[in-house]
């Protein structure tokens, strides 16, 4: 969707072990995590679908833990240069 009075667009989605079978080989501990890979790849598909197909920096703060039942929304914002 694009942002009201930006040139940026917001991109959701629903991220589960469920529908995403391959999240569940990402296990530490006891807990399923989104790999940083998969933070990446969110990255360059959004930044691809508004024309910027390059990734200089991505920085996590913290992991993202998947709940056992259910899923997680995530949501992944790109904002243009003005």
């Amino acid at each position: 969707m694009t942002l009201p009075d930006s040139d940026g667009c917001l991109f959701t989605g629903l991220l589960s072990a469920r529908t995403h079978a391959w999240l569940a080989d990402h296990e530490v501990l006891g807990a399923v995590m989104l790999p940083g890979t998969a933070f990446v790849e969110l990255a360059l598909h959004a930044g691809d679908r508004v024309g910027c197909a390059r990734l200089e920096e991505l920085t996590l703060e913290a992991p993202l833990v998947l709940p056992e039942h259910g899923g997680v929304q995530v949501r992944v914002t790109v904002l243009g240069r003005r």
